[in-house]
C-alpha cells in the first residue's frame, strides 16, 4: 500500500503549480491539478465530436496524468515564444518516471505510456486529448475577457499559431466553435500586443 499512498500524496504538489489563467470568478491563479480535472471533464463531454472514435476513457487517463511533470518543471505558458520546448519536455520526462518510479513496476509503466502517448499526439485519443488541453486555456481567457493574452502581451495570431492545428486534428467542431470566437475576441481587442 504504501508506494501508492507515496505516489498520491506527490501528485499532491501538482495543486501547487501555478498557471497564467485565472479560474472565473477568482482572483488567484489556476493550478495544474484544476487545469487537468477539468479538460478531462471538458473531453468526456465532447466525445462524441471527436475527429475519429476514442475510447474516452484512456483519453481522460491521459489528461488526468498529462501535467504531473510539471511538479518538477513548472508550467510554461502555451503561448511563450523562444522557449526550447524540446529540452521541456526531456525534463517533463525525468520529472514523470521519478514520479511514476514511486509505484510498483507495472502501474508505473502503465502511466508512463500514457504519457508518451499523449506527448506523441500519433494516436486518436491523443490528438484528442491535445485539442482539450489545447482548448481549456482559450476556453477560460474568452470568459474572462482575456485576462492571460492581455496580461502576457499574446496576440491573436500567436494564439492561432499555437492551438489550431492540434485542435483541428483532434476535434474539428470544437475548432469550428473556437475560431468564430476567437475572431469576435480580436474585434473587442481581449489580445495582448
Amino acid at each position: 500500500m504504501q508506494p501508492y499512498i507515496d505516489f498520491i500524496l506527490e501528485l499532491d504538489r501538482l495543486k501547487s503549480v501555478t498557471r497564467k489563467t485565472r479560474p472565473l470568478g477568482l482572483d488567484r491563479q489556476e493550478n495544474s491539478a484544476e487545469h487537468s480535472w477539468q479538460i478531462a471533464l471538458l473531453a468526456s463531454s465532447l466525445a462524441h465530436l471527436a475527429a475519429e472514435p476514442v475510447d474516452v476513457d484512456r483519453v481522460v487517463a491521459m489528461l488526468l496524468v498529462h501535467d504531473i511533470g510539471e511538479i518538477d518543471t513548472g508550467d510554461t505558458l502555451v503561448y511563450a515564444e523562444g522557449h526550447d520546448w524540446a529540452a521541456q519536455q526531456l525534463a517533463e520526462r525525468a520529472a514523470v518516471e521519478r514520479i511514476f518510479g514511486l509505484l510498483p513496476p507495472e502501474p508505473a509503466a502503465r502511466y508512463l505510456a500514457l504519457w508518451l502517448e499523449f506527448e506523441a499526439a500519433e494516436t486518436p485519443e491523443a490528438r484528442y486529448a491535445h485539442a482539450a488541453d489545447r482548448a481549456m486555456p482559450v476556453l477560460l481567457n474568452l470568459a474572462n475577457d482575456g485576462q492571460s493574452w492581455r496580461e502576457h502581451g499574446v496576440s491573436h495570431a500567436r494564439v492561432v499559431a499555437r492551438i489550431a492545428g492540434p485542435i483541428q486534428a483532434g476535434c474539428p467542431a470544437l475548432w469550428n466553435y473556437l475560431e468564430a470566437r476567437l475572431a469576435e475576441a480580436q474585434a473587442r481587442g481581449l489580445f495582448g500586443a
